[in-house]
């Protein structure tokens, strides 16, 4: 163990007494002491070598060793200036790589500017679950097992019913939503829904599987259509300016009572006539109405006491009449080169 304690004397002594004046004669102390297969590090491996009653004492002369090495390190790193590197080959003038910086997708964007907008107006976010079961997406919207309007929605069934268990599936509607909020809350309501549905459709430049929508609705007493228009005008003013045209025409919806489908001057054309709004100059973007009774007394709300309106809009569609987008089938592609084109937005 003497030998050792000599050896370990004469290299401390050496550590003390080197110089290095450069990036490449720093990185060479470091690697000659402190590497790998430096002088420290065979010293600790002398280790197995000593008498188990001096093992304690020799550990402690280790271990001064070692620190004297690290603190002789960082005493030639801080004379040269520079604590970025060590790697005497890297030029640290030379400007970094870029970094590639990621983008928020045009439906997020979108949907967040609609969420905004109706927040502003006193609107509360509500979300459910995308694996819904009958009642809450059909049964409960006025919508019964024998009723033609199911036909409306072609849906993606995950369980049929059985005589023991409902049937489930991917919600075709955030409607879903507002039936889960009238179940646990009573008047006032005032929420608005986004979220993710799939209907079993072709895929195609106008249609998906699956899509956005923000569903919003509006329970109070004395609630009346004119509330619900004036609502969806402040909307589409904020979302695409004050010049924006509007009208109403009557619709069905089965969930609505009286129910009115909205268009808006298109976006793409200026209201001259195009593909997208088929040469009408006109584009529809939602629907909506004045809640059916019968949904309301489905969650023991008194129709008699309280009224209240409905509307559903689809995400893709606002982005497509906002960015001026042709093609559906972009939005889910992943392709950066469409992507990269929101980088700003």
């Amino acid at each position: 163990m003497e030998a050792l304690i000599q050896q370990i004397e004469t290299i401390t002594q050496e550590i003390q007494n080197t110089v290095a004046t450069t990036s490449a004669e720093v990185e060479a102390f470091r690697i000659k002491y402190l590497g790998t297969k430096g002088l420290v590090k065979n010293m600790m491996g002398e280790m197995k070598s000593v008498p188990n009653e001096q093992k304690k004492e020799f550990g402690q002369i280790l271990n001064a060793f070692k620190v004297a090495a690290e603190e002789k390190l960082e005493i030639l790193v801080a004379a040269l200036g520079d604590t970025s590197t060590l790697d005497a080959s890297i030029d640290t003038s030379l400007p970094g790589d870029e970094f590639t910086v990621g983008t928020r997708h045009p439906l997020n964007l979108v949907r967040n500017q609609m969420v905004s907008i109706f927040k502003r107006l006193g609107f509360a976010v509500a979300e459910g679950p995308e694996i819904e079961d009958d009642w809450h997406n059909f049964g409960a919207m006025n919508l019964p097992a024998d009723h033609p309007a199911r036909d409306m929605q072609d849906t993606f069934y995950v369980q049929e019913a059985t005589e023991e268990n409902a049937s489930w599936l991917l919600r075709t509607h955030t409607s879903s939503v507002q039936a889960r909020v009238m179940e646990s809350q009573k008047p006032p309501i005032r929420v608005i829904c986004p979220g993710r549905v799939y209907r079993n459709e072709t895929i195609s430049a106008r249609a998906h599987c699956f899509f956005h929508q923000v569903e919003g609705l509006y329970i109070d007493e004395n609630v009346s259509f004119a509330d619900l228009k004036q609502t969806l005008y402040f909307f589409v003013q904020e979302m695409f300016g004050k010049d924006v045209k509007v009208r109403f025409r009557p619709s069905y919806f089965p969930f609505t009572e009286p129910s009115a489908e909205m268009d808006i001057s298109c976006q793409i054309c200026s209201g001259k006539g195009c593909n997208i709004c088929k040469h009408t100059g006109w584009v529809e973007i939602l629907g909506s109405g004045m809640v059916h009774p019968n949904v309301l007394k489905n969650f023991d709300i008194d129709p008699e006491k309280y009224t209240g309106f409905a509307f559903g809009m689809g995400v893709e569609r606002i982005a497509q009449l906002k960015y001026q987008v042709n093609d559906l089938r972009l939005y889910s592609q992943n392709d950066l080169r469409f992507l990269q084109q929101f980088k700003s937005v």
